[in-house]
């Protein structure tokens, strides 16, 4: 490993790799039929702080740095991606925001019940027609006295459902473009919020996904997140964030599926022999193997620069770029080990497989993240070079 990890870094992996195996995987593949939101595994990972990892400790966070937290997060989403995710928003994107951009009062309020898990957080940026493209949002936020007026709806958020709180983006100036976009935290039990469509999907099925509805919603001036204008800014920066959330799931589940891979190809008999032994059997787990380690590489060097204070914008691209497209290819070759065993649900690699497919798609796009590279790569193509081997 070119990363050399502290202790406090090995021994948190370590705790949280044997809470996963030993809690959440009890009741993953059956959160997976029932779509059952996994409230009391939340909980617990609330009593262990791993519901506020970056968070400083006088707001009821662990202070960890984000390699801890990538460690940490990957271990979850070994043994369930629906949990892993709602855990990388909560986090990466929303304990995050409040701490960076919220004011001391927003902090103080917010924080430590979301450390807790006391409620869980969410994130609404995208639109039925709104979507890579954020400054074509329609929702609205108009200024009246104390309050702001929200009218419009949100599609795909995660955790919509569930959450306790919800930060959303809002334009408050047609005619500034990205510079009219404003964020607001808004509590569920705001009237005018309401949960619209729920939607069924593919895989992550324990973590809800849906449409929210503002009608007329009205959020107090004091619960604006961050000043008018400083919602694309918010955005860009939570999804910086998120996106080595994701590399971090990614590896999680990739690990998960090419430990499945192993253990099945060690144990099936054919033509006299362990499959394991057969030459195309080994050399597709060298790759599997070799691109998982190229994955999590580019995850904590991204991490790294994080916790560095550098830029990492182009890096966390990267490695949720690289390590998305990852997970699908070795979910793919692992289900292709197991035979037609692989393709029925008494066998996990079913739903890694299916877990995998969306982490090319959520949080930009691979072809979002290739533009957001290019951009960098053109701008200053020796930085970027450079960071990218930084280790």
């Amino acid at each position: 490993m070119l990363f050399e990890l502290t202790d406090e870094q090995v021994m948190i992996q370590s705790m949280v790799r044997e809470f996963s195996r030993k809690v959440i995987a009890a009741t993953a593949a059956e959160r997976d039929r029932t779509r059952q939101f996994p409230w009391e595994n939340l909980k617990k990972m609330g009593e262990l702080g791993l519901m506020g990892m970056m968070v400083p400790l006088q707001y009821g966070g662990e202070g960890a740095d984000t390699i801890s937290y990538t460690l940490a997060l990957a271990e979850i989403a070994y043994s369930c991606a629906s949990t892993a995710v709602i855990m990388s928003v909560h986090n990466s994107i929303v304990c995050q925001s409040i701490l960076r951009y919220g004011t001391e009062e927003q902090k103080t309020k917010y924080l430590k019940p979301l450390c807790s898990a006391e409620f869980i957080g969410a994130f609404a940026l995208t639109e039925p027609h709104a979507g890579s493209d954020p400054v074509s949002q329609s929702t609205s936020a108009t200024r009246n006295g104390n309050f702001y007026v929200i009218n419009g709806s949100k599609r795909f958020i995660t955790t919509g459902k569930n959450a306790g709180l919800v930060i959303v983006t809002a334009k408050t100036d047609e005619t500034e473009g990205h510079k009219g976009i404003t964020a607001f935290i808004i509590n569920k039990n705001t009237p005018g919020y309401s949960i619209g469509r729920i939607e069924d999907k593919l895989g992550l099925r324990a973590s809800d996904t849906c449409d929210l509805n503002f009608d007329n919603c009205l959020v107090p001036v004091e619960d604006r997140l961050g000043k008018e204008g400083d919602g694309f800014r918010i955005a860009m920066t939570a999804l910086d964030g998120g996106r080595i959330g994701i590399a971090a799931q990614s590896v999680g589940v990739a690990q998960a599926a090419l430990d499945a891979a192993v253990k099945y190809t060690r144990e099936r008999e054919q033509f006299g022999q362990k499959i394991s032994k057969f030459q195309g059997i080994r050399w597709m787990v060298a790759d599997m193997a070799t691109e998982l380690e190229a994955a999590r590489q580019l995850m904590l060097s991204a991490a790294a620069l994080k916790d560095k204070g550098e830029k990492y914008t182009a890096q966390a691209s990267m490695a949720k770029l690289f390590a998305s497209e990852m997970v699908n290819r070795i979910t793919a070759k692992a289900l292709q080990l197991h035979g037609g065993y692989g393709f029925i649900s008494d066998y996990a690699v079913e739903r890694f497989f299916r877990d995998a497919r969306v982490f090319t798609i959520y949080e930009g796009t691979s072809e979002i993240q290739r533009v957001v590279i290019a951009n960098h790569v053109f701008k200053d193509k020796r930085q970027i070079s450079t960071k990218t081997l930084e280790g």
